[in-house]
């Protein structure tokens, strides 16, 4: 069972990310922040989604140890390792579109495990590993 749990944590934390990035992409596009479509942003525009997104892959990654059966920093670092190699696929598969700067998209790649890193060492900081008993 804890198989499941552990999948569940990381899906979780993935999802978290997903589901985010994707709402405050859809935010900064109606208010005309970011540009629709395949076109170039302005490098500050560019910048301040990667802020962006590294602070919700922290967020994923403290999802993802928060919820971990066991092992927590394992499973932040099982995220952000999924989500490099989920990054560097999707730059290596749009590398001749003229959808962006290269530099963002491998930047993308370079900040997810770091970022994940970060998340659980959030939750795990200041934890003993020594379970706590709750009075009946």
């Amino acid at each position: 069972m804890n198989i499941i749990k552990s999948i569940g944590a990381v899906v979780a934390g993935f999802a978290v990310t997903a589901i985010t990035s994707s709402a405050v992409d859809a935010v900064l596009e109606s208010s005309r922040y970011l540009p629709s479509g395949h076109i170039y942003a302005a490098t500050p525009v560019v910048l301040s989604v990667i802020l962006y997104r590294t602070i919700l892959d922290v967020l994923g990654g403290y999802v993802a140890a928060r919820l971990a059966p066991a092992h927590p920093m394992r499973h932040a670092l099982t995220l952000g390792g999924l989500g490099t190699v989920g990054a560097v696929a999707a730059a290596v598969a749009t590398w001749n579109m003229e959808i962006g700067p290269h530099w963002y998209a491998l930047s993308v790649a370079a900040v997810g495990l770091p970022a994940a890193w970060l998340g659980g060492k959030l939750f795990t900081r200041g934890r003993t590993g020594v379970p706590v008993a709750i009075p009946a």
